[in-house]
C-alpha cells in the first residue's frame, strides 16, 4: 500500500484563530451566534501562529498527507477583488513546510467560511457565487498549484445547504427548507467552475469531499421517505458531478441554465467520501412539510456527540456509490472520526477508528484521513466536542498526543 494516503484533516475556521491577523476579512461564521456556551473561534487552536508545531506533530505521527482548508477571507477579505498577499503567504509557507517533510498538501478551497460581504449579497442563493469562487480559485492556484498534491474545491456542500440554509443550525442560519435547494445547484456550479480553473493551472489531481450517509428506512413502509432524503443529501451532489444529471425528483426545483450540467460534470481524479453515520428515516407525521422525518438509530453504541457508531455504513455507502456510478474514480475517505470527552486515554476513539479503517479498506479505498488532527472549534457545538488525535488545552494551547495518536502512528508504520 505504498501509494495509500494516510492522512489527517482540519479546516481553517476551526483551528486557525487570528481573525484579524494578516489582513483577513470577516466570514459568515465570525458572527454566527447560536453556538454552545457562546464559544467563538477567535483563537481556536491558534494554528495561524503555531503551524510549525502542528507540522512537527504530523511528522511525528507519520502521515504522508495533510488535508487542510484555505480561508477564503484571508485571500480575498471581501470575497472579491485583488489577492491579499499576506494571507496567501501564510499558506505558501505551510505548503512549503509540508513538502519539505514529505507530507503531501491536500487543499480544500472552501470549508464553509464564506466572506461576510458575499453572504450579505445573497451568499450561495446567488448564482454569481460560482464566478466569485472561480476567481478565488485562480488566485490560490496561481501560487500553489505547483506543489499541492490533491485539490478539493468545496467541502460537504450538503451540509452548507441543509444545515446552513434549510434548517439554520449552521451559518448563515437560514430556515428556508426546500427553498434552500438553489444553493445546492450554485455550490455544484462553483465546484465545476473551480475544477476548470484548477485544470488550467495544471493542478496535479482534483476531486471533491462530499458528506455521505446511508439512508435507512425505519420500516418497509418508509422506503419513499428514505429515498427522498438520500436524494437531497447524497445524490443531488454526487449525480451531477459524476454523471451530469440530477435526480428526477429534484431537477425541476433547481435553477439550471443551459450548459450548467456540463460545467458541473468535470472529470475527477478521485472522489472524497466524508462519513460519520447512517441516517434512519420514516414517513412524515401530520403537519411536517418535508417528505421524511428522522428516526432514532438506537441499537448501536454512540459517540460523545450522540452519533451511532456503524463502521459497516461506510462500506455500504461506497458500494452504493459504485453501483450508481460505475465509473467512480478512486475513492479517498476524506473525513472519518469521532468526538469523545476523554483527555488522553481514548480507547473508544481507537476502537472507532480501527472499525472504520477496516470498513474503508474493505471498500478498497485509496486514502484515509482522520478527522481530526487535533481538537478544534466544532461549529455550533463550540468547544464541547473533541475530535482530535491530539488533545488541545484551550487555555494554554498545549498540544498532547492522545493514545489514538500513537495507535494511528503504529498503524501507518505497520508496527
Amino acid at each position: 500500500m505504498s501509494d495509500f494516503l494516510w492522512g489527517v484533516s482540519t479546516s481553517a475556521f476551526q483551528i486557525e484563530g487570528a481573525f484579524k491577523a494578516g489582513g483577513r476579512g470577516p466570514s459568515v461564521w465570525d458572527e454566527f451566534t447560536p453556538v454552545h456556551d457562546n464559544d467563538d473561534a477567535g483563537v481556536a487552536c491558534d494554528h495561524y501562529h503555531r503551524w510549525r508545531e502542528d507540522v512537527a506533530l504530523m511528522t511525528q505521527l507519520g502521515v504522508n498527507a495533510y488535508r487542510f482548508s484555505i480561508a477564503w477571507p484571508r485571500i480575498q477579505p471581501t470575497g472579491k477583488g485583488p489577492v491579499n498577499s499576506e494571507g496567501l503567504d501564510f499558506y505558501d509557507r505551510l505548503v512549503d513546510a509540508l513538502v519539505d517533510v514529505g507530507i503531501a498538501p491536500v487543499v480544500t478551497l472552501y470549508h464553509w467560511d464564506t466572506p461576510l460581504e458575499l453572504e450579505a449579497e445573497g451568499g450561495w442563493l446567488n448564482r454569481d457565487m460560482a464566478d466569485r469562487f472561480a476567481d478565488y480559485t485562480a488566485l490560490v492556484a496561481d501560487r500553489l498549484a505547483d506543489r499541492v498534491k490533491l485539490w478539493i474545491p468545496i467541502n460537504e456542500p450538503a451540509m452548507v445547504t441543509l444545515q446552513g440554509y434549510a434548517i439554520g443550525e449552521h451559518a448563515p442560519g437560514k430556515t428556508l427548507l426546500f427553498d434552500a435547494l438553489p444553493t445546492a445547484h450554485h455550490l455544484n456550479l462553483a465546484h465545476g467552475r473551480s475544477v476548470e480553473v484548477l485544470r488550467s493551472y495544471n493542478a496535479n489531481a482534483v476531486g471533491t469531499a462530499n458528506n455521505h450517509t446511508p439512508a435507512w428506512p425505519a420500516t418497509p413502509n418508509d422506503l419513499a421517505a428514505a429515498e427522498a432524503y438520500s436524494e437531497i443529501h447524497n445524490w443531488i451532489y454526487a449525480d451531477p458531478m459524476l454523471s451530469g444529471r440530477y435526480p428526477d425528483a429534484v431537477a425541476d426545483l433547481l435553477p439550471i441554465a443551459a450548459g450548467d450540467l456540463a460545467t458541473i460534470h468535470q472529470p475527477l481524479d478521485f472522489y472524497g467520501v466524508n462519513y460519520y453515520n447512517p441516517t434512519r428515516l420514516k414517513s412524515p407525521s401530520e403537519g411536517n412539510p418535508l417528505p421524511f422525518e428522522l428516526a432514532e438509530i438506537d441499537e448501536y453504541p454512540r459517540t460523545g456527540f450522540g452519533w451511532p457508531i456503524v463502521p459497516e455504513g461506510l462500506t455500504e455507502m461506497i458500494t452504493k456509490l459504485r453501483e450508481r456510478h460505475p465509473n467512480l474514480p478512486p475513492v479517498h475517505v476524506t473525513e472519518s472520526g469521532c468526538s469523545f470527552p476523554h483527555e488522553i486515554n481514548d480507547a473508544e476513539r481507537i476502537s472507532y477508528l480501527d472499525g472504520h479503517l477496516k470498513a474503508a479498506q474493505a471498500a478498497d479505498v485509496s486514502g484515509y484521513f482522520v478527522w481530526s488532527l487535533m481538537d478544534n472549534f466544532e461549529w455550533e457545538a463550540g468547544y464541547s466536542q473533541r475530535f482530535g488525535l491530539v488533545h488541545v488545552d484551550y487555555e494554554t494551547q498545549r498540544r498532547t498526543p492522545r493514545d489514538s495518536f500513537h495507535w494511528y502512528r503504529k498503524v501507518i508504520s505497520g508496527e
